[in-house]
């Protein structure tokens, strides 16, 4: 007759282990920590996996190549982004059909102030600066393929797009309120 396995002590421990052990074959993640959603205690944190595959700003972010208020300001341009942005909708069936054309949606006030700091973001980074942030924040490309679409294909102007970029990240951080800008020192001033 087989012998009983003696059993183990219960581990405590394992009660809230969240964390997923099997991944997609092709995934890129970075471990981030966030408020626990499922916490006793307000401000309890959790580590969570992030995926960074398509997100450039997340990926700079998780490398430490970027710090918290670069990323915070991309992020808000993002957000704001979203939220101008009037592209096509969706048909909503609880509406009723009226035959004929439909009435554009009227502009909220969350869209009109998301216009106007994207306008002033715009502006103080320039038509050059402005164009690469769209590249790598909406559009999602990397340095090399920003540098492809211009026709610059070395490693020397990757670095300089990469410098330029967090130069416009500096900026945006600043416009959104998550920096201020950096005191000039002044020397040999006459009295």
């Amino acid at each position: 007759m087989p012998r009983a396995k003696p059993r183990k002590p219960y581990d405590f421990r394992r009660i809230h282990d969240r964390r997923s052990s099997d991944l997609p074959r092709n995934a890129e993640v970075a471990a981030v920590e966030v408020d626990d959603p499922l916490a006793l205690e307000p401000g309890d944190k959790i580590v969570a996996l992030r995926s960074v595959r398509n997100d450039p700003l997340g990926r700079l972010h998780s490398h430490r190549q970027i710090d918290e208020a670069q990323y915070q300001g991309g992020r808000a341009f993002q957000n704001d982004w979203e939220k101008a942005e009037r592209g096509p909708r969706a048909v909503d069936p609880t509406r009723e059909y009226v035959d004929g054309g439909q009435m554009r949606e009227p502009i909220t006030e969350g869209q009109r102030k998301a216009v106007l700091r994207l306008n002033r973001a715009e502006r103080e980074l320039g038509a050059d600066g402005s164009a690469l942030v769209h590249d790598v924040l909406i559009k999602g490309m990397t340095m090399q393929q920003v540098g492809q679409r211009r026709g610059l294909r070395s490693q020397r102007w990757n670095d300089y797009f990469a410098r330029r970029f967090r130069e416009c990240l500096d900026r945006l951080a600043q416009i959104y309120g998550f920096a201020t800008p950096h005191p000039v020192a002044v020397k040999n001033l006459p009295r």
